[in-house]
């Protein structure tokens, strides 16, 4: 009689179990335009801040493909400075604010800067579904002056639709900008710029500034030029509504 074969040994590692979050941090920092090469954007840039909180000793949530879970508030345009943008993480055990703070400060991405950090509330609504507008100051080039520039804000302001083609996916689209732009104004800056607050809206899109600037531009007649954009921060949906 054959004996039956021996069983082969299971050598599969199993994943380790995901720790259950003790804490959700929230990070509030600014960002330069850009740092000697142009700070790159979508997957490239979240890897940014996934290596510097990997490299920060902290005990962060990591997820099964071994990146740290983390959320960022909204995406920048691209050549854009911040001074208030967002960002969450999660740590499996607890810690006080002066650790995390040391943890992470060193470690930031070049170009950045932290400037408040605070805990939230683990069972409170996903950080981007919260982001509902932007604001943003645009220096411009050119000889054109902010009483203009309020002119031809108030007459977009006054108007119903604001019809604009965007292209996206290679195809050209209208919109109705008009619903994206919650605020536009021309400042006294000592050079030309706006001021405006646009909507992050999940079915109308995104109130872009520089689409903003083009409607300017139509409004007056003549081409404006962007020399600088900073957005200056993202409004929850709790703000928007005050």
């Amino acid at each position: 009689m054959i004996p039956p074969p021996e069983p082969v040994p299971d050598t599969t590692v199993s994943p380790p179990l995901a720790l259950d979050p003790k804490q959700r941090w929230r990070v509030t920092f600014g960002r330069a335009a850009s740092i000697g090469d142009e700070i790159p954007s979508g997957r490239d840039y979240i890897g940014r801040w996934e290596e510097a909180l990997l490299g920060s000793g902290l005990p962060l949530l990591v997820l099964a493909s071994g990146r740290p879970r983390i959320a960022l508030g909204a995406p920048l345009p691209t050549g854009c400075a911040a001074e208030a943008e967002l960002l969450e993480f999660w740590l499996t055990e607890l810690r006080p604010a002066w650790a995390v703070r040391e943890g992470i400060e060193p470690g930031l991405p070049p170009g950045h800067r932290l400037a408040v950090l605070e805990s939230i509330w683990l069972g409170a609504p996903a950080l981007s579904g919260q982001i509902a507008a932007a604001d943003y100051e645009v220096r411009l080039d050119g000889d054109v002056g902010a009483a203009e520039l309020q002119a031809a804000a108030d007459r977009i302001l006054a108007t119903r639709a604001l019809p604009r083609d965007r292209l996206k996916g290679g195809v050209v689209k209208t919109y109705d900008l008009r619903p994206l732009i919650v605020g536009l104004e021309g400042l006294e800056a000592g050079v030309p710029a706006v001021r405006m607050r646009t909507r992050i809206h999940p079915e109308l899109g995104t109130g872009r500034p520089d689409e903003v600037v083009a409607a300017l531009a139509d409004a007056l007649g003549r081409p404006l030029q962007i020399s600088s954009t900073t957005r200056r921060r993202l409004l929850l949906a709790d703000e928007l509504r005050e």
